[in-house]
């Protein structure tokens, strides 16, 4: 192996959680800010989400098929030094009042950068067997969870911070420092998880690193039940997606709730996602196929999204309620998506399959928050969770045709230096 550390589970979680962190941070406020702050519409501020994710819809793939050539640890090198350099950037836009075209070119570079969970997703696919592969992808959730525990309580409260009479850039800067701590950290601690043999294997294939690579996607969706998975997880992100960027849009015009109070909303789902992610499915899916256990997690949704859109009527209490379903719903149906994508992979191309998979979800949420905040603006606060809860009762209906054995007969990966 070209780096003499070896690969290990604690690294990628901790730099997966520091990554998502800085994310979760500008999530109580940068929509609003754009709507308020910089006079746009509630339409234009949810488009700051959705060309970060259009970026990472882009770039996903690059990032997955480069990791299968050159090895997982030198991308994500670069992803975290650059996420880095593009949070200071919208720090600065946000202290400074720059334009809003300004906001817009630091998410697209932000999204290009952070572009890195497919990945971050194959290394965990290198160092596990099938066997442990959900428990595996259950670290992401995990991840993803304290990154929205602590993102989001610690954004709002630094929102109140401000710089010239501006709101969010300390939430930016400090974003920008913990991207820092994670390149320090993960120069010292991230060994790679990919042997030579692989990394010499992918190179012989064509060298095609277009953001679109319609082959690569080809060759996935060939593997039996990787087609049918990315379909299922795409309507799910894309239902998700719609309380992305509406969410304090929501609670702010229904509720009166402050940025703060927004965050202590989101770091609760971040509580119980960890908590499903990090510990239930890690129990379940010793006995529970991924299937049922993706089908449990998709019906919780849909009546976590129909909670939303009752929640005026019934109270602020209602916006926990239905946050804590969400948060098991979908730390139910991340992981078990991930796993069943890895396990019917070619196994010398987890990458670029992973890769296709995360890419599929980023283009769900360039739409989503899109279309949630077009929806609030055209019909009205309710709208964008009435929608998910519809897009949910899809997807359950599109798991009905996954087999829960439908990657009995793919070769097991190769578990490289476990």
């Amino acid at each position: 192996m070209t780096n003499e550390r070896r690969p290990s589970l604690g690294a990628i979680f901790l730099t997966v959680t520091l990554d998502l962190l800085g994310f979760g941070l500008v999530m109580p406020f940068l929509a609003d800010e754009a709507r308020t702050t910089f006079h746009s519409t509630a339409f234009v501020g949810t488009l700051l989400s959705a060309v970060y994710s259009l970026m990472q819809f882009l770039f996903v793939p690059v990032w997955g098929r480069l990791s299968d050539r050159v090895g997982r640890r030198p991308v994500l090198l670069w992803s975290i030094g650059a996420t880095a350099l593009a949070m200071g950037g919208l720090g600065l836009g946000l202290a400074y009042g720059a334009s809003i075209g300004w906001l817009f070119t630091a998410r697209i570079f932000s999204g290009i950068a952070t572009a890195n969970l497919g990945t971050a997703s194959a290394y965990i696919a290198d160092v596990t067997t099938p066997k442990d592969r959900a428990r595996g992808m259950g670290l992401i959730g995990m991840a993803f969870g304290l990154g929205f525990i602590l993102g989001p309580a610690l954004g709002g409260v630094l929102a109140s911070v401000t710089v010239n009479g501006r709101h969010g850039a300390v939430a930016c800067f400090v974003a920008a420092g913990l991207s820092v701590v994670n390149l320090m950290w993960a120069i010292a601690g991230l060994g790679e998880s990919l042997s030579r043999e692989r990394r010499a294997f992918a190179s012989n294939e064509p060298r095609r690193l277009t953001p679109l690579n319609i082959d690569a996607a080809r060759s996935a969706f060939l593997r039996p039940g990787v087609a049918l998975a990315v379909l299922v997880n795409f309507i799910i992100v894309l239902s998700f997606a719609n309380l992305d960027q509406t969410f304090r849009f929501f609670n702010k015009d229904l509720f009166g709730m402050n940025e703060s109070q927004t965050g202590t909303v989101l770091a609760f789902v971040g509580v119980a996602a960890a908590a499903t992610q990090g510990g239930l499915v890690r129990t379940l899916s010793r006995r529970i196929a991924d299937v049922a256990l993706l089908r449990a997690g998709v019906l919780l949704q849909v009546f976590a999204f129909a909670g939303f859109a009752v929640a005026p009527d019934f109270g602020r209490g209602m916006l926990f309620v239905a946050g804590g379903i969400l948060a098991v719903g979908n730390g139910l149906t991340q992981p078990s998506v991930a796993a069943y994508v890895s396990k019917c992979a070619d196994p010398n191309a987890q990458g670029s399959t992973l890769g296709t998979n995360q890419a599929a979800a980023s283009l769900a949420r360039v739409f989503g928050p899109a279309f949630g905040g077009f929806v609030y603006g055209a019909i009205g606060p309710r709208a964008p969770y009435v929608a998910a809860s519809i897009g949910m009762l899809i997807a359950l209906a599109v798991t009905g045709a996954l087999r829960s054995d439908g990657s009995a007969s793919i070769p097991a990966a190769v578990s490289s230096e476990t």
